[in-house]
């Protein structure tokens, strides 16, 4: 069997640390062939999909061979896993994956839900499990909602890894013009969410797999911040999922099969769901680490039994 990683170029990426990475060495442990190319690899003349890709021996990180040019038919399954910012050629390499799909490729997660689900956005579908939330572009309503929440966090739509996120309170002087900068003049919307104190105790990090919670990790922010994100210096902690957390994913699972988000994070905080993370989702490692799971491999069985 071959998969296909589509991600950043592999000298990017941190073994370490790296979801990605776990899942390729997963792959490899399970006698899967693995290759790996970037959105710019793809290619497609006429209807035959292909990719100039290199064959990966990911473990020990890392050796490849030459590139070739494959059939994207080739693959029993082709994992994107590009990280963002989803700009014009994340999109348009969703397209051409989506004709390999149709070719009778698997691809995880599926291209239509990648375009489809803002990893901030598509919470929304979940609004009832959420913080009091408000997107908008308009100043006047933005903060009409700021001073009713009296502190809120502002989220830019596009932003990743806890990048751009801004506390504030809703009687801050200046708070118009804040809103003005992060909204480009009203010209783009912003999420606004109410602040949610405990997120200072942690962000639970819950990855499903196939609507299914395999592991979590909790991220506590560092000293002086409220960001938990890893990326930003939050701390990981080893956790549990109580009830509450558990019907958050339960209530999800049957919208996430049915769209064909395989592999999915959602973050978590004091019991109300803040996104859902489709593109890359991150925390293998940390819950490999720190639970003693062999997670990326659990992950690799569950997609061999679903290939058939």
């Amino acid at each position: 069997m071959r998969q296909l990683f589509v991600l950043d170029p592999l000298q990017c990426i941190q073994p370490a640390k790296d979801s990605s990475a776990a899942l390729m060495q997963a792959a490899q442990r399970a006698s899967i062939e693995v290759w790996a190319c970037t959105p710019a690899d793809l290619q497609a003349r006429g209807d035959q999909l292909s990719a100039i890709a290199i064959p990966v021996v990911p473990e020990p990180w890392i050796s490849t061979g030459e590139p070739r040019s494959l059939p994207l038919t080739d693959f029993a399954c082709i994992w994107m896993r590009k990280d963002p910012p989803v700009d014009e050629g994340y999109l348009y390499a969703t397209h051409l994956l989506e004709l390999a799909e149709r070719a009778g490729v698997c691809v995880l997660n599926r291209p239509a839900a990648l375009r489809a689900w803002n990893e901030k956005l598509g919470a929304l579908r979940f609004n009832s499990l959420m913080a009091p939330t408000l997107v908008a572009s308009r100043v006047s309503e933005l903060a009409a909602f700021a001073r009713e929440q009296d502190e809120v966090v502002l989220k830019p739509l596009g932003g990743r890894a806890g990048q751009g996120l801004v506390r504030v309170a809703g009687a801050a002087p200046g708070l118009e013009a804040l809103l003005e900068l992060v909204t480009d003049q009203e010209q783009l919307p912003v999420m606004v969410q109410r602040f949610l104190p405990a997120v200072i105790e942690g962000d639970k990090r819950i990855l499903l797999v196939d609507g299914e919670p395999l592991g979590a990790v909790n991220r506590r922010p560092k000293a002086g911040d409220f960001r938990s994100n890893l990326a930003m210096g939050g701390r990981p902690e080893p956790t549990e999922l109580d009830s509450r957390e558990l019907q958050i994913c339960a209530e999800l699972a049957p919208v996430l099969r049915e769209q064909g988000l395989f592999f999915v994070g959602i973050d978590v905080i004091d019991g109300l769901l803040s996104e859902i993370n489709v593109t890359s989702p991150t925390g293998i490692r940390e819950v490999e680490r720190l639970k003693g799971v062999p997670l990326a491999d659990q992950v690799i069985e569950r997609l061999i039994v679903r290939l058939g």
